[in-house]
Order: structure tokens, then sequence, then C-alpha cells
């Protein structure tokens, strides 16, 4: 099945001569995407901006094989166009998707398992909010260090937007949860957010306070995208049996930890990303996002947290805002 006006060879998006600082990103037109018969074409109205964005645009996080070369890893818009052998889709649809990149240009081509309808309480801004952090937060919490319903959860960064899906997914699990944020303010929003205990990690230390919280037990789950310096005290944290996921290395690469805690506490440490991994991986973390918080998401009960809405041309901007952490949330741009 096509849609109809698709007949023009390129489309408006931010492009990369080479790599450098925000100004090396300019609007200009690269080529429609080619569809693939497990494909959805979809016209972009809004990309989220991830952290990722700004490593790629320095040139320190290339895209995976096949993949857009252009940034942008979640969007959302209107299916205009559908694979040959997809079944269950059809123009005019509303879809958000998770993408290995192409996300800041009018039109992005994405494997359909990758895709979601986008519920009607959502607006595109928003929508484009929900796939990279929602589906990185449901891959690593739930179904790989299997956070149990009434767990406990340590997330760093509960002011980004991995750490406002977090707060949001495990207090839906009936989870207790501790966050670390830069500033009293971001503190105070995730405190309003749903969680329990907000922990300023510049004046206060988050191993006694996640001791306190406890009554000395630990979580279940650490989600950490810091990395190196905080090794340590994230593994301490940790109740018997406990998973801490690192899914970033914001602090740094290299630790070196005494193995004897991991023996004596039966710990887990998983290293995760989630933009390499095949389409039928991504397809069965969409379905089962879906499965389990679909319906949280169509009624309210979980919903992104967005920030600002930034045009295209402003790319710049967003990327700068990112950097400094100026943000609570999610930054977007409006695509079209």
């Amino acid at each position: 099945m096509g849609g109809p006006g698709l007949a023009c060879a390129a489309v408006r998006a931010v492009l990369i001569d080479q790599p450098g600082d925000e100004s090396v990103m300019k609007v200009g037109e690269a080529p429609e995407p080619e569809l693939g018969p497990g494909d959805l074409r979809i016209r972009v109205a809004a990309a989220g901006v991830n952290r990722a964005d700004l490593l790629q645009r320095q040139g320190l996080y290339p895209p995976p094989p096949g993949a857009s070369p252009l940034l942008g890893l979640e969007c959302a818009g209107e299916v205009v166009e559908v694979g040959s052998a997809v079944s269950g889709w059809r123009p005019g649809e509303r879809a958000m998707a998770l993408l290995a990149g192409g996300g800041y240009a009018e039109q992005v081509v994405v494997d359909a398992g990758s895709a979601l309808r986008v519920p009607e309480a959502l607006s595109f801004e928003q929508a484009a909010a929900v796939p990279e952090v929602f589906l990185t937060v449901f891959l690593n919490v739930f179904q790989l260090a299997a956070l149990p319903d009434g767990g406990g959860l340590l997330v760093h960064g509960g002011g980004s937007g991995i750490g406002t899906a977090a707060i949001q997914l495990a207090k839906a699990a009936s989870a207790r949860v501790i966050v670390t944020a830069g500033s009293a303010e971001k503190c105070e929003r995730c405190l309003a957010l749903g969680a329990d205990v907000a922990v300023n990690y510049r004046d206060e230390d988050f191993l006694e306070a996640v001791k306190k919280a406890t009554d000395g037990r630990g979580v279940d789950v650490v989600l950490d995208s810091i990395g190196a310096p905080y090794l340590e005290a994230n593994l301490k944290s940790l109740a018997v049996g406990g998973r801490l996921v690192l899914i970033g290395l914001m602090g740094g690469a290299k630790a070196e930890i005494g193995l004897g805690l991991l023996l004596a506490k039966r710990l887990s440490v998983i290293g995760s990303t989630l933009r390499a991994r095949p389409a039928e991986e991504k397809a069965a973390i969409v379905r089962g996002f879906e499965e389990r918080f679909a319906a949280h998401l169509a009624d309210g009960r979980i919903a992104p947290v967005v920030d600002r809405v930034v045009p295209l041309d402003a790319a710049g901007d967003a990327h700068r805002a990112m950097k400094a952490s100026e943000h609570f949330g999610k930054i977007v741009l409006r695509v079209s």
C-alpha cells in the first residue's frame, strides 16, 4: 500500500558535514529513505532528543551498520506508506517509533515492529518523548533486571528523560523509588512525579540515603548511566541478589571493584544498550511494553514529561540545553 504525494526525492533534515560542537548541525536536504517490505514510512511531526545524539554529533557514537546516518532515535508522526509484508498498519494512523537513527528529518522508515500507536490523549510532541526512554526503562528495569512488584529501585539522573520514565513505570509496579538529581528543584520535581526519596548528589551521599530509606537492606535494582565513579557505591546500595544495570558511561568507563562483594551478596552486573539490537529483539521489547503498560499510557497513569519543544532549525539550542542539563524530562524537536 502506498500513500499520496511520495514522489519527492529529498526531505528536510538536520545534516552534519563533520563531527563537532552544536554549530555543525545544519538543516538541509537528505535523500528520501527507502521503504523495505517490513517497514513503515512515517511523516515525522516531532523527534525526541537524547544524550546519544550529542555523542553521535561529536563522532563518539556511530550508528549501527545499515542505520540512517542522521541523528534521532525516536519520533512521532503519521504513517504515509506501509511495506508489502506489513499487516496491522495503514496510512493515516498516528505512530511513534524507536529508531536506530534518522529522527531529525521529515520522513523516516522503520521496521513496523519498532512502532507503537499514539494514544489519543498524546500530542505528537508528547509521543515523540516516549519510545527511547520508556522502552529503555522497560527493557532494563523490568525485562533484564526483573524488578519485583513492590521492590526497590535506585535511578541516577531522576530528572532526565530516563529518570522521569523510570519513576513512573516503577511506581506503576508499586516499587519504592529512590533517585539522584543535581539540584533541590529537580529533587522536588522528582518527588512530585512519584519518587519516594530524592537525593541531591551535589551535597548528599546516595549510598547513605539508600541505607536509611531501606533500613539497611538495599534496593533490588540500580539503573545507572554514570559508570565508573558510582560503581562501588552502586554495588553497596544493592540488596542481596540485587542487579546493577549499566546503560551509560557519562562519568567514565574504568573502575576497580572488590569481587568479594559480588560473591557475598550474589550480585549481578548487567551491561545494556538498545540501539544496536536487531529488529526482532526491538519488536519483542515493544510488545512486552504494550502488554504491560499500554493501558497506563492510554489513560494517563504514565505520561512523558516534556520540558520544551524546539523547532528543527534550532536543534543546536536543544543540544546545548541537554549538555547543560537545563531540562527536566525530555527535549523535543518540532519537525513539521
